[in-house]
């Protein structure tokens, strides 16, 4: 208040003496005009005096009154600057600090390098402009720092129109942890759609890289994420779909809209077919109902046109919330990163998937402890990364390694094929025991590993790639995820070799690793590869199979058609293991056949000890007679049928002699 006062009495002050500087001047004025003319020496040095006097006052008089407002000016100018810059931050990521302090981080060596630097840059910016000449890009930023030099010479190198010089530049920002927050930011900013995906494809990248997803559009009022989810599967072509689509669509809409009367009438009740309630009893209704939605959006991902509808209807951003409200649920997450994948699929909406904000999910997932999530995330990002990878994996194909970018050459790829009620990941587990199910709660995988061809093989051998495939399966029609649909093993083959072929498999040398009816799988897959000349390559790079307890002449389980849950009406899988089955001795007879005509390696596993089905059930799955394919070693394994294909631990004999066959067929391939 002060302050305020003192600037109104210098003002004030400085009026009255602009008012008397101008009423002197006229008074000295007036007085000339009216004075007797004296005599004209004494006029002319009077005149002379008024003149000074006059001419001084109104210097000095305009010096006080330009100093003033010069003053005044840059008063109402000067900024805060510090509440500009916490302004400016607001739109920022703040996440914790590493510092970038040369003295920290280099010594004197470094420090003369750098002014050395400096005088170079200044010495050749100099003589580029004396001479015209062209001035080289690393020195073209001559007046930045050396950190922010980096940054946007990264940025324009990512840019770049040759492709090497733009994986170069991913590679130096992946590896670039020393760089202040604003400095990450800029990158997260400013880089084009490659370039992001790069950076969560590439191994060690910053989390800062990755902006947060743009906020979600607010529910519609009166409305909740079941019933949007609802609308969205009810938008979708209901036309020309296989029966399978049908069927979860169909049960999807059924049952959310029970649910929906229910809760809005205070009551919630089973309905449909009443089993996957009856399945899921303890579960939450809204969770379940959702669970049906998902599984009928992923089949309509699989269709290119249902995935434009499902991203013109705002599915990206409905899917993003319900992964975020279910961050407890990994198998509702799974169900969305599978629908992502489908979608990442068609190049067309690799921008609007990008600009969603899967992105950053996507990146955070891959850094994932859980197997199964990360893998999900890595397949959608392969899927988006059109600067590196020729491969697309459709739904069920997940790589196990390598999962990010790397400069280590791929030279061959093992296949991992699961049997019946198995999965990509599950099938491939550590065998489990109790002292072992009590230390995997400590994640430790040198102690115990959810999938050991992910840590153990790729670490044994990183030239390779390693795929695992998942489809479904089921003992009974009972348990059947879809009843209309009752595929054959013929019918599975021709699917799985389509998306394998897909995924570059055939390009390089190939050994398939296969458990139980896996393995029928891939003899039919090789058979049908064999009569189609767009699939030669898949036979000419096949150099090996291991089998683990395929039972190549047929099981006794189809014959177990006891009152049970599991096995009351067997489905068309086991029905096709019967050793009565014409099928399946054709299958026999043409493979064994056709790999010695190929010249296969081969490798047989085979279980001794019987395995329980169900409670009441103890049952020798596969016979010895039966593993025996009438090539290759036959190593009976003292397991059951489950544990066949889950080494107890990494120097157990099952790992050991599957790393050594890999190994031997692969040796003059890896050497090359």
């Amino acid at each position: 208040m002060s302050s305020i006062l003192s600037a109104f009495h210098f003002s004030r002050a400085f009026s009255h003496q602009r008012m008397s500087l101008a009423a002197y001047c006229i008074i000295c004025c007036r007085r000339i005009g009216t004075l007797t003319p004296p005599p004209k020496s004494t006029t002319y040095r009077r005149d002379i005096r008024n003149v000074i006097k006059f001419t001084g006052s109104l210097i000095l008089g305009g010096s006080l009154f330009l100093t003033y407002e010069v003053w005044a000016l840059k008063k109402s100018l000067t900024l805060d600057t510090q509440v500009v810059e916490r302004e400016k931050m607001k739109s920022y990521i703040y996440v914790h600090t590493v510092s970038i302090d040369d003295r920290e981080n280099y010594g004197i060596t470094y420090q003369a390098r750098k002014e050395l630097h400096k005088a170079v840059r200044k010495v050749l910016a100099t003589s580029a402009k004396i001479l015209r000449g062209p001035f080289a890009d690393p020195f073209s930023t001559v007046d930045v720092e050396d950190h922010e030099c980096a940054v946007w010479l990264l940025l324009r190198k990512s840019q770049s129109g040759d492709r090497a010089t733009r994986l170069q530049a991913v590679q130096e920002m992946s590896e670039t942890h020393h760089w202040h927050d604003y400095q990450y930011r800029i990158i997260a900013q400013a880089c084009d759609l490659r370039t992001l995906i790069g950076l969560a494809r590439s191994k060690g990248s910053d989390p800062r890289f990755f902006l947060p997803p743009p906020p979600l559009p607010s529910l519609k009022e009166d409305s909740s994420i079941e019933e949007e989810l609802r609308q969205l599967l009810a938008s979708l072509p209901q036309t020309e779909l296989d029966e399978c689509i049908q069927y979860f669509t169909s049960l999807a809409l059924s049952e959310s809209s029970q649910s929906l009367a229910a809760q809005k009438g205070g009551l919630w009740c089973f309905g449909g077919n009443g089993l996957p309630y009856a399945e899921s009893f303890g579960e939450v209704p809204s969770a379940t109902v959702e669970m049906f939605c998902l599984e009928a959006l992923v089949k309509h991902s699989e269709v290119s046109t249902h995935c434009d509808q499902i991203e013109a209807n705002g599915g990206l951003q409905l899917l993003q919330r319900l992964y975020q409200l279910h961050k407890d649920c990994p198998k509702i997450q799974r169900n969305i990163m599978r629908i992502i994948g489908n979608m990442a699929l068609n190049e067309h909406l690799h921008s609007t998937i990008v600009r969603s904000g899967w992105v950053s999910i996507l990146a955070e997932a891959m850094k994932s402890p859980r197997i199964m999530e990360a893998s999900h995330a890595a397949r959608t990002l392969a899927n988006l990364d059109v600067e590196t990878m020729r491969e697309k994996y459709h739904d069920g194909v997940y790589v196990l390694h390598p999962q990010y970018r790397t400069s280590q050459p791929i030279k061959a790829d093992v296949l991992f094929i699961h049997g019946l009620m198995g999965a990509a990941f599950k099938t491939w587990r550590q065998q489990d025991s109790e002292q072992i199910l009590t230390e995997k709660i400590l994640e430790d995988e040198a102690r115990y590993t959810t999938c050991w061809p992910k840590t153990w093989l790729a670490r044994d051998c990183p030239a390779l790639r390693i795929i695992s495939v998942e489809y479904d399966t089921s003992l009974s029609d009972w348990r059947t995820r879809c009843p209309v649909e009752r595929k054959s093993i013929a019918f599975r083959s021709n699917e799985l070799l389509r998306k394998l072929r897909a995924a570059g498999v055939g390009d390089r040398p190939v050994i398939w690793v296969s458990h139980s009816m896996g393995g029928l799988l891939v003899k039919k897959m090789l058979l049908e590869a064999s009569k189609k000349p767009e699939m030669s390559t898949v036979i000419n790079n096949t150099r090996g199979i291991i089998f683990y307890s395929v039972p190549h002449h047929g099981s006794h389980l189809a014959e177990y058609s006891v009152n049970i849950r599991y096995l009351l009406f067997p489905s068309l899988e086991v029905k096709e293991l019967s050793k009565d089955s014409p099928a399946l001795k054709t299958l026999q007879d043409d493979f064994l056949e056709f790999a010695k005509d190929k010249n296969f390696q081969v490798l047989n596993f085979v279980e001794t000890l019987p395995t329980y089905i169900g409670s009441m059930i103890k049952l020798h799955v596969v016979p010895v007679e039966s593993a025996d394919l009438g090539i290759g070693d036959l190593i009976p394994v003292d397991v059951d049928h489950l544990n066949i294909c889950k080494p107890k631990k990494k120097d157990a004999f099952l790992y050991q002699r599957t790393l050594q066959f890999i190994c031997e067929t692969l040796a003059k391939d890896l050497e090359n």
